[in-house]
């Protein structure tokens, strides 16, 4: 039996006034059996706790009776940011301080701003997944943030795209980053520093090495000068396309945004019949042709040739595959 538990329910009481013992156990993840002994083992401690029959009834604190324990642990405060994110918060490990926080800031608050934190609580929910997308296993994800916030080097197993594939590294953690669902990890290896996506990380060992993470180093800085280059090396050539009126109104479901605008700033109109024709960055023409495809017969390539010849081979491929040619 945890001590610290017997706090949580203790300050559930005091923040909720009422609650049940189901809401007990659904709020700190145990059976119902277990939330009666502990409201039990309060009632033992000499905690006023008393209960209220009938369908709306449940256990509360004698009018008047506040506990004055609600100093936060180390896990606690550092949980505090992701008081708005469970499901991160999971991720990271620190799902019970989170909750642990919450309750002990809601006993800590006036009856009337308790009231005002419920009412907010209730209507936003965050979810950081993107959609269509199972979230990732990061079973090394804890590991990093200890090493985060310890300052220890990891001797890591990472797996990239470019040969060869599987590379060992030492890297010394500054810090992670949840971009769409995908955590990423940005630390120092050898002399440069990098960003590395935990789940490609296929092992990892904390080192009995101690390093001291730059004064001067600001990651939300450091993340958007990443991203300014990453888009940079991301998009190196270009294309002339033309779109149907469906094709322009499905653009935004099947294209990131900087597709999007960059057809909004070139369109221009062609024909009678709803057509326009823009410019728009690409990958490479592997990739571009696997994009433009998902539009079907609401797109063509006008430009350069070895897209457009891309779009007719496997358009010509598809055809065969059906007995059409």
């Amino acid at each position: 039996m945890s001590a610290g538990r017997l706090l949580s329910v203790l300050l559930l009481l005091q923040s909720r006034g009422r609650i049940s013992a189901r809401g007990i156990a659904d709020e700190l993840g145990v059976s119902v059996r277990t939330a009666y002994r502990d409201v039990a083992r309060l009632q033992g401690a000499g905690v006023p706790v008393y209960a209220e029959p009938g369908r709306a009834g449940g256990y509360q604190l004698l009018d008047g009776y506040r506990t004055r324990l609600t100093g936060m642990s180390q896990g606690e405060a550092r949980a505090l940011f992701f008081a708005g994110l469970p499901g991160p918060a999971a991720d990271l490990g620190l799902a019970e301080d989170v909750t642990a926080a919450r309750l002990k800031l809601l006993a800590a608050l006036p009856a009337e701003l308790r009231e005002e934190a419920a009412r907010t609580a209730a209507v936003f929910h965050l979810d950081a997944p993107a959609w269509y997308r199972e979230p990732e296993q990061t079973p090394h994800l804890p590991l990093f943030v200890d090493a985060v916030l310890t300052r220890r080097a990891v001797d890591v197993l990472y797996r990239r795209w470019r040969a060869p594939q599987e590379v060992r590294r030492r890297l010394r953690p500054y810090g992670l980053v949840l971009k769409s669902g995908i955590w990423y990890l940005v630390a120092a290896a050898e002399s440069r520093i990098a960003t590395y996506r935990v789940t490609q990380v296929l092992d990892a060992v904390v080192s009995d090495e101690w390093f001291d993470r730059p004064q001067d180093f600001d990651l939300g800085a450091y993340w958007t000068s990443y991203l300014d280059d990453f888009q940079t090396r991301r998009y190196t050539g270009s294309a002339t396309i033309r779109l149907t009126p469906r094709g322009r109104r499905r653009l935004p479901d099947n294209f990131p945004p900087e597709v999007v605008r960059a057809v909004g700033s070139s369109e221009t109109a062609i024909g009678d019949d709803g057509w326009v024709e823009a410019v728009i960055p690409t990958e490479s023409t592997e990739h571009a042709c696997g994009e433009l495809l998902r539009l079907g017969v609401d797109v063509e390539v006008v430009a350069p040739t070895e897209l457009r010849q891309a779009m007719a081979a496997t358009v010509g491929v598809l055809a065969r595959a059906y007995g059409l040619h």
